[in-house]
């Protein structure tokens, strides 16, 4: 008996569409195009106050880190630029923590072990918050702010204001350069 010829197409095209659903977008009110949106002083709105558990387990808040400027960086194992943004924002948090600067990761893999095993990979020299499918950035996060696709930051000054949204994966330069105003400021938002 002949077994029915079952189409392989579908199955092919998931990881396409996963690999596509990670790629940046570019946000189409913003004409200049740039993949990083700056917020004067005068215009930031305070950042989610996120919280949970890490993916080691242990608790953190965003307000915890209140006082440092935050690069607030939004994974998923299944990203290609996110795996290769990682290494990046721990070379930043290596070389930056002592100015002031602390990178933390909000992964938002299905499963906390994809995360874990995402972050031992990489070596990441930074925290993750455990939120999965963005489930608390989506009910706290100003939907102006939510990127359309994997990776994307959140630049979050001294005073716990966004300042900053990076649309695309990020290098060290990269991160250099948009926080270097954001270091030089003051809690208050003064130079």
């Amino acid at each position: 008996m002949r077994r029915p010829r079952v189409s392989r197409l579908p199955a092919l095209l998931v990881p396409l569409i996963a690999l596509a659903a990670c790629t940046p977008q570019q946000d189409p009110d913003n004409s200049a195009a740039s993949p990083v949106i700056r917020i004067p002083a005068a215009e930031r709105q305070a950042a989610p106050d996120l919280g949970g558990t890490t993916l080691d387990g242990g608790r953190i808040r965003l307000s915890d880190y209140r006082g440092k400027v935050v690069v607030l960086n939004v994974w998923a194992a299944y990203c290609g630029p996110c795996r290769a943004e990682a290494p990046e924002l721990s070379q930043a948090q290596r070389h930056l923590a002592t100015k002031g600067l602390q990178v933390l990761g909000v992964d938002t893999d299905a499963e906390r072990s994809q995360g874990r095993a995402f972050a031992s990979d990489h070596h990441l020299a930074y925290p993750s918050l455990y939120d999965p499918g963005s489930r608390q950035l989506v009910h706290r996060t100003p939907p102006k702010y939510l990127g359309q696709a994997l990776p994307y930051t959140l630049f979050i000054d001294r005073n716990g204001k966004i300042a900053a949204q990076g649309l695309v994966g990020l290098t060290e330069a990269d991160v250099r350069t948009i926080t270097r105003p954001l270091l030089a400021e003051k809690a208050d938002g003064t130079r």
